[in-house]
């Protein structure tokens, strides 16, 4: 774990642009969305198409499409989480709006003279990737460590004066230190030798982590496909990806004991951070029909390179009894009210899925056909996050992100995600379920973390007008660290949630 988290020995000389290393699956570790259809077959897509969601997985499947369609998908997410930290169980819940893939899709069906080409088809559409509408809350009673020595760590690696423990650290050990839950530490005769802490870990204290998160990650997606002989389906997709990401965290210690004599009653942190970022990237794809009723598809995402400029505030209280009595202070009021402010590029992983479809009674006249059955198998290089900064001159700042980047290729690792689903038609109307297996993105086994998803739907069709209606339910094993440690064992809440998803997509033929 110290080998993990080695990069915390630069973040103390650019607090304003440091990145969490945690913050790197942010942009990559998601579930499959779509319309209502997809989400009810557990996300399958890459060798379907037939679907506006076929633009946000392989582009190819919507050349399919020999007419227009428009759609759109509302859905509600409910997330509830259970938390263990340190022994000590605690359950929130937190829900909201979402918006799955929705816009508008422009088929022809007219043959080409003289060429192989049967049809072309266009679309234009957003599909929210992931939903960062949530709450983690924990607390437990830690005798091991205390966030406070975050703050021990950069001041003593930095070696610190005590003028730069005042001024350099505003949005993390300026305020400790002058609220004076860090002060100085005197050895013989009075001299400085270094800090201490205010918290009485031999006593344990009480730790409260509460953070609230809202925004999402959407894309914009312009796909083409190309459809040969109504046997081979080549597309390709133009993505621009818009993140919006808030977080409000509270963390609070509060002395275990209740001792009114031990110079320490409690500290209350709270950081709000907003980050906004925009990009680029691709998506290509294939699906082969071997058969009448058998499919094939491979697609491949390009990684995504996005630009981010963040804003950030944070604020301290402390109250030490005897030793300096209750102080607060803030990253406001040191920088005249400014947020601190940083912009970076971030180049996400690559993906690669490979598909197979088998439907029945495979016919031109969709009205005929029956159902199906998919699976995907997808595969995500979760390691190859990149970050970089946009100021290409600061050699100190791009020393951090070569650190960062090589951590996050310590961190974590490629894995595997599949989906199946299937789809039984009766007439006008359809019944559908699926499952999904998202793999563990960490290198490290002690940090279990996976996802397993199961979901079901009702569809009907009818002159023109569908209405589809699934719900998805998302059981999520993950970890939660409230702070990082170089120099100590690292302590994590293990985390175990559930997120329902409720959509309803509807659609019209023109």
């Amino acid at each position: 774990m110290k080998r993990i988290i080695a990069i915390a020995g630069l973040i103390c000389a650019l607090q304003v642009n440091a990145q969490s290393v945690d913050e790197a699956i942010r942009y990559s570790w998601f579930i499959q969305q779509g319309t209502a259809r997809t989400i009810a077959t557990g996300g399958v897509m890459a060798s379907l198409g037939g679907d506006i969601t076929a633009a946000h997985v392989n582009p190819a499947g919507i050349g399919l499409f020999k007419t227009g369609e428009f759609v759109i998908t509302p859905g509600m997410g409910f997330n509830g989480n259970k938390f263990n930290y340190r022994g000590n169980d605690t359950s929130v819940r937190k829900s909201g709006f979402g918006m799955g893939a929705s816009g508008i899709i422009l088929g022809g069906g007219s043959k080409y003279q003289g060429s192989k080409w049967t049809s072309t088809a266009i679309s234009f559409s957003v599909n929210q990737l992931a939903n960062y509408n949530n709450r983690i809350q924990f607390q437990g009673i830690n005798n091991v460590s205390s966030f406070t020595e975050q703050y021990l760590e950069e001041l003593t690696r930095d070696r610190a004066d005590t003028n730069a423990a005042l001024f350099n650290y505003v949005f993390g050990s300026s305020l400790a230190f002058r609220t004076f839950l860090i002060d100085t530490l005197r050895g013989p005769g009075g001299n400085f030798i270094g800090y201490q802490s205010l918290v009485p870990l031999s006593t344990g204290v009480k730790q409260y982590y509460d953070a609230t998160t809202t925004g999402g990650y959407n894309e914009l997606a312009l796909a083409m496909a190309g459809n040969m002989d109504d046997k081979l389906y080549v597309g390709g997709t133009l993505t621009i990806p818009i993140i919006n990401y808030s977080r409000d965290l509270t963390y609070s210690e509060y002395d275990a004991t209740n001792n009114t004599n031990n110079d320490f009653a409690f500290f209350q942190f709270r950081e709000k951070l907003t980050s906004r970022g925009a990009g680029i990237g691709a998506k290509l794809g294939m699906i082969y029909k071997p058969q009448e009723s058998f499919r094939i598809g491979v697609a491949f995402h390009t990684p995504q390179l996005l630009g981010f400029r963040d804003e950030i505030r944070a604020w301290l209280t402390a109250n030490t009894e005897n030793y300096a009595g209750l102080r607060s202070e803030s990253s406001d009021r040191l920088r005249d009210n400014a947020p601190g402010k940083r912009e970076y590029n971030v180049i996400t992983p690559l993906r690669a899925i490979v598909s197979a479809s088998y439907v029945f009674r495979e016919v031109n006249d969709t009205r005929m056909q029956k159902g199906f059955i998919s699976a995907d198998v997808e595969y995500v290089q979760y390691n190859a996050t990149r970050y970089n900064a946009i100021d290409q001159s600061n050699n100190q700042l791009n020393n951090y992100y070569e650190l960062l980047n090589q951590t996050i290729k310590d961190y974590y690792k490629g894995n595997i995600n599949a989906r199946m689903g299937g789809e039984l038609k009766f007439n006008t109307f359809m019944v559908r379920a699926g499952a999904a297996y998202y793999g563990s993105p960490y290198r490290s086994a002690d940090l279990k973390a996976d996802r397993f998803l199961v979901s079901g739907g009702l569809g009907y069709r009818n002159k023109g007008m569908f209405i589809d209606l699934s719900y998805a339910h998302l059981f999520n094993n993950a970890v939660q660290m409230p702070y990082a440690l170089n120099d100590k064992a690292n302590t994590f809440a293990v985390q175990k949630g559930s997120i329902g998803n409720l959509v309803m997509t509807l659609g019209f033929k023109f």
